[in-house]
């Protein structure tokens, strides 16, 4: 199948189709290798693939299951129905889900591999208050999110680098509580040996190579892909000369902000911080 067959931009269920495709090529399946396995043809599955028709349910609940995907085809296209995502943030999906790398770099809150769930749903209820959302979108959106982030947990991890902007750890998502669950769960994931968070402290300033966020995913034929977004889309960054620019700065960054151990400990800090009793001031 040529690439250039099918524009993730152009459609729902073309969207959908390149995700089929990432997926089935991560795990090194032919169309017709992976139609034995699950009972299709392979023409059927290279006519969806194209877009040219739309997945049965039967066959994303056999494709979810052979692919070990997690529910996550069955999971995009009820959210692709729902015009849940911006357009262009599917196909970063299927790229995210097979990287064997992946360094973030975020401003205004904490990223979503590293949100806990009360968090990723305080967000999402922000934006249904201000009709960016559907209840039932941002729903979707959660279930997605938890989905995304059991890469962490499979046998083989990516190795995960994110340098958060100081701001990410007092910008108060869903209150007291859930700030503290949140800043906990910040504090597990720099324990693991597979990921490195760092802090880009506020005297940072001008020196700061980025103004605004950015994913950086190393594939596993050892491409460089980038991903960042606009108000109303994401964009997969293919071009090698704008990704290498973008991991240039990314190094630089990486050397201005705090180290690992300093990092948590301004973590740390901010919890306890949020954990001290509010002092009632009598008058």
């Amino acid at each position: 199948m040529n690439r250039r067959t099918v524009d993730p931009s152009s459609s729902a269920l073309a969207a959908w189709a390149v995700l089929l495709r990432q997926t089935r090529e991560s795990r090194e399946l032919t169309q017709i290798e992976l139609g034995k396995l699950i009972n299709y043809s392979g023409a059927y599955i290279s006519s969806v693939e194209l877009a040219k028709r739309p997945p049965s349910p039967n066959f994303r609940k056999a494709a979810d299951e052979r692919l070990k995907t997690g529910g996550m085809l069955e999971l995009m296209w009820r959210q692709l129905q729902l015009n849940a995502f911006i357009e262009g943030f599917s196909e970063f999906i299927g790229k995210e889900a097979e990287a064997t790398g992946i360094r973030l770099v975020e401003f205004r809150l904490i990223p979503g591999l590293l949100q806990v769930e009360e968090y990723a749903v305080a967000w999402e209820s922000g934006n249904v208050r201000r009709g960016r959302a559907t209840q039932l979108q941002a729903s979707e959106r959660v279930k997605m999110l938890l989905t995304r982030q059991r890469c962490l947990a499979r046998e083989s991890p990516p190795m995960v680098h994110a340098v958060l902007d100081e701001s990410c750890l007092h910008r108060p998502i869903g209150g007291r509580e859930v700030m503290v669950r949140q800043l906990q769960r910040l504090e597990e994931l720099a324990e693991r040996p597979n990921v490195v968070l760092q802090i880009a402290p506020y005297s940072l300033g001008a020196e700061h190579p980025f103004t605004h966020s950015i994913v950086l995913l190393s594939t596993p034929n050892r491409t460089l892909l980038g991903y960042t977004e606009s108000a109303k889309r994401g964009y997969l960054e293919r071009d090698p000369e704008t990704v290498a620019a973008w991991a240039t700065d990314y190094d630089r960054l990486q050397v201005e902000a705090l180290s690992r151990a300093a990092s948590l400990e301004v973590i740390r800090e901010a919890r306890k911080e949020l954990e001290r009793p509010c002092r009632t001031v009598l008058t």
